[in-house]
């Protein structure tokens, strides 16, 4: 099989079956959407979604967030990973959205990264799920199935790699959809310790790299 064939096997599956998919964080804005996916780093959006009510009624936007303190902030997010320099980041990431963009998160990907605790992947699931650009946002989930799938080469040890190649291959309409599909089988069956294979569609095409 080539790599042409594989990818379109496995684009064909999820167009067919998961043909509306988005991100399991529960958000009311862009700046919402920002923090919870900010939180979610090494966390699960299940916990995610635990804190971020309480977080929100309280600081609903950036303004709000902007004036609060890093150890205020911590109390609501306390129960998730790295809680001190999450809220650090949140803490700061506000004050930076108020002085620098007026309170609004910016489309521009140089923008995003630019604020703090915004990494490239955050600000990749920024430009697919909220502004709707091709964006692959390149996660755990996503940096272990694509390797597993035979969708990379070994070679493409970083996620910046493993996007630039799953890029290069799946076709632009497709890409933010194609972030959550990964993610998604990757959280769900292609785990990490234990991969259901039994459950996968593509057990008879899978390369088996574990």
């Amino acid at each position: 099989m080539t790599k042409k064939e594989r990818y379109q096997r496995i684009l064909d599956y999820f167009r067919e079956h998961q043909p509306v998919v988005t991100t399991e964080l529960e958000f009311g804005s862009a700046f919402q959407l920002l923090c919870a996916t900010l939180l979610s780093a090494q966390c699960t959006d299940k916990r995610i979604n635990q804190v971020t009510p309480a977080l929100f009624a309280r600081y609903p936007d950036a303004r709000t967030m902007a004036q609060a303190e890093p150890e205020e902030v911590f109390e609501y997010v306390r129960s998730v990973s790295y809680p001190n320099s999450k809220a650090k980041h949140l803490v700061e990431m506000s004050r930076m959205l108020v002085s620098d963009f007026d309170g609004e998160v910016p489309s521009d990907m140089d923008e995003l990264v630019r604020l703090p605790g915004v990494g490239r992947k955050t600000a990749n699931v920024m430009q697919a799920v909220w502004f709707g650009r091709a964006a692959m946002a390149v996660d755990t989930h996503v940096f272990r199935v694509s390797h597993r799938l035979g969708l990379v080469p070994q070679r493409a040890n970083t996620p910046l790699k493993v996007e630039q190649e799953l890029m290069r291959h799946i076709p632009a309409d497709d890409v933010p959809n194609a972030h959550h599909w990964l993610l998604l089988h990757g959280r769900y069956v292609c785990t990490s310790r234990k991969p259901h294979c039994e459950k996968c569609p593509f057990d008879a095409i899978c390369p088996k790299i574990i």
